[in-house]
């Protein structure tokens, strides 16, 4: 029985109704993700999403993002441009409605937009909703129009202001500053997305145009070939095991009947792959021009039907047989992929669509798969027995990874608590306050473990530079010694045995020297992190701790400097005086008590939180620099060298 309280009360006066688009105000995280970047860019997303709806329908063909001054952003397209005459149920122009009501627009109806990719009405007037101020500019029947609005709310009514010799719609509009604390729009996230989507829209063209400061900047998107461009983009800096990409392009029915006959009822299926002589693999699905970045049923069917696909090619020509098995692991190494649908009444999993949910969606790749690769298979013999060689070799590359995977826990699980001899472990058990530093070489672990705080801070040293994994299978990772006391010391397993929940400190602190050397030692620990323990990064669990440069004495009076620019403010404040600078090259050169005070103390040192804010370029990158191909490294070294300072040769 729960106990009322006298004082309060319950009445229809506390029963709240939001109208138009308060909803969005209040709780703008639900409809854009967050009110952060990815938020923030999520409003421009929207607005182009609509013009490229336009576009696949073949009523566009040109689309145009610009950055403007004083944080305004302008998308226009040259599609029919929307309806401004009176809506039936409003009694407002469609313009406003489509503006300032949620679900509202024509992508509900199925005969306008047979596909689309925006938020099914509830984008564009999420944006109204989010900005100080938008203005919409319309050409349509000769006549051009215009409405302004501020926070969802029109300000003008629909007006006449002139002629038109085409048709088309212009979208600004200033996000607020009381919903998005910081605004800070990235010119390369932008082109990046951009690049993207022009890639998913062939023969349109995105001009993309940074009017912020002088000089303007600008680019231009157009592929002939959609997703076969994509894919050589990708693969560009691969070697490739077979001589030309498998392109496939279906239109079937769907396998779940409309509610209504007028709606049309079928899904657009186009996928390009190829394989690679790398280990990694590299999918990406796309849903409506929509990433889902999270995969789901259309991503699901691919890889169903191809597996089974080249499993029934390689027993049928005596390649594989009972003995020699691939499965969908083996399958999908090596593999570039580009999984693209349309298909009408998406169901997204979460408003940032990170996931397609439509059963239909797997039936109808799988269909398509099933019915054109055996075909592709058959014309190219040469490239499906390349493709057949390389997942038998995944094949017995994972069977003894799982050999060496069994053997790393067992010993694990023999010595105890499952921790290396040159551990120093903290006493503490609890991991939200445990702390492991990953050390350098001998001198450096010497120094920080009598340096450290011994209840939560434990020290891991390692030997040397540890391997190179980019392009490396589990068995040889695992054959390493260093890597092998490292993944023990986290306690989390590898591969599909990882589990998050078992590690043991959710601050996870990479300290090497400031030189050439340790910043190689570093690049092979963050490439380990990234290929084998991403959840980690991901969960923010993973620092990159930042040793000071100098050691600057005047008197008794010590200041350290941890950048360049840091040491010349010391210094003129010094001027003119005997100072004593002390320039560390290692970790093993400051006694305990230096490195506890510069680098390992909470209330004093300085940590860089590892992020991955863009995993697919992050993978790019890491497979430029750490690849087995030289000439990718050189041009990219090429490229970024006079960005370098203060190179410790």
């Amino acid at each position: 029985m729960i106990k009322k309280s006298k004082k309060s009360k319950y009445s229809a006066k506390d029963i709240y109704v939001l109208d138009g688009l308060e909803p969005v105000r209040r709780r703008p995280a639900m409809y854009i993700g967050s009110t952060g970047s990815e938020g923030l860019h999520h409003l421009i997303w929207e607005c182009v999403d609509n013009s490229i709806d336009e576009a696949v329908m073949g009523y566009a063909n040109k689309i145009q993002i610009s950055l403007l001054p004083q944080n305004r952003i302008k998308v226009s397209d040259n599609g029919r441009g929307i309806p401004v005459e009176k809506h039936p149920q409003t009694k407002k122009s469609a313009l406003e409605t489509v503006m300032t009501y949620l679900h509202a627009g024509a992508k509900f109806g199925g005969k306008v937009y047979r596909v689309t990719g925006g938020l099914h009405g509830v984008g564009v007037s999420v944006v109204c909703a989010l900005s100080s101020l938008m203005r919409t500019e319309i050409c349509r029947d000769g006549k051009k129009y215009y409405q302004e609005y501020c926070y969802g709310k029109p300000t003008t009514k629909v007006k006449e202001v002139g002629r038109c010799s085409v048709t088309g719609t212009s979208v600004s509009f200033t996000p607020d500053p009381e919903i998005f604390k910081k605004i800070e729009f990235s010119w390369h996230k932008i082109l990046d997305h951009i690049r993207e989507q022009a890639y998913l829209t062939p023969k349109v063209k995105f001009e993309i145009k940074d009017e912020r400061k002088e000089p303007t900047k600008e680019y231009t998107f157009y592929f002939e070939k959609g997703i076969e461009s994509f894919l050589s983009y990708l693969a560009e800096d691969e070697k490739l095991i077979q001589e030309q990409i498998f392109y496939i392009k279906k239109e079937i029915e769907s396998a779940l009947p409309t509610a209504k006959k007028e709606e049309v009822n079928k899904i657009l299926v186009e996928i390009a792959f190829c394989y690679t002589d790398n280990i990694e693999s590299e999918e990406l699905s796309f849903a409506n021009n929509i990433h889902t970045k999270e995969g789901g049923t259309h991503l699901t069917g691919f890889r169903a039907a191809l597996t089974r696909a080249l499993q029934n090619w390689g027993k049928q020509n005596k390649i594989l047989n009972d003995k020699e098995k691939i499965d969908g692991e083996d399958v999908r190494e090596g593999l570039i992929s580009i999984i693209s649908i349309k298909i009408p009444n998406p169901q997204f999993e979460g408003q940032t669509k990170r996931r397609l949910g439509n059963p239909e969606a797997r039936s109808a790749v799988e269909t398509v798969v099933s019915e054109t690769l055996p075909d592709l298979l058959e014309k190219n013999p040469r490239d499906a027995r390349a493709i057949i060689q390389k997942c038998l070799l995944a094949a017995k590359s994972r069977k003894a990874a799982k050999a060496a995977k069994e053997s790393v826990l067992r010993k694990g699980i023999m010595e105890g608590l499952a921790l290396p001899g040159k551990l120093a472990d903290c006493s503490s058990r609890k991991p939200e306050e445990s702390e492991l530093f990953i050390v350098e070489g001998e001198s450096a672990g010497g120094s920080s473990k009598q340096g450290r705080d011994r209840r939560y801070q434990a020290i891991l040293p390692l030997k040397g530079k540890i391997l190179n994994v980019e392009r490396v299978h589990l068995n040889r990772i695992l054959s390493s010694k260093e890597i092998k006391s490292l993944i023990i010391a986290l306690g989390t397993a590898i591969a599909e045995d990882f589990d998050v929940s078992k590690l043991r400190y959710h601050k996870i602190v990479i300290m090497t020297d400031a030189d050439t050397d340790g910043a190689h030692i570093r690049t092979l620990l963050l490439t380990l992190f990234f290929r084998h323990f991403k959840t980690v990064i991901e969960k923010g669990y993973l620092y990159i701790a930042q040793p000071p440069l100098y050691r600057i004495q005047f008197g008794k009076e010590v200041k350290y400097a941890y950048t360049e620019e840091e040491k010349e403010k010391i210094l003129k404040d010094f001027k003119g005086k005997s100072i004593s600078i002390q320039r560390y090259k290692g970790l093993g050169e400051m006694n305990p008590g230096q490195l506890w005070e510069t680098t390992m103390d909470p209330q004093r040192r300085i940590l860089k939180k590892v992020t991955i804010p863009d995993a697919q370029e992050a993978d790019r990158i890491f497979d430029i620099l750490m690849g087995k191909e030289v000439l990718p490294r050189k041009q990219f070294i090429q490229t970024y060298a006079r960005e370098v300072k203060n190179l410790d040769i």
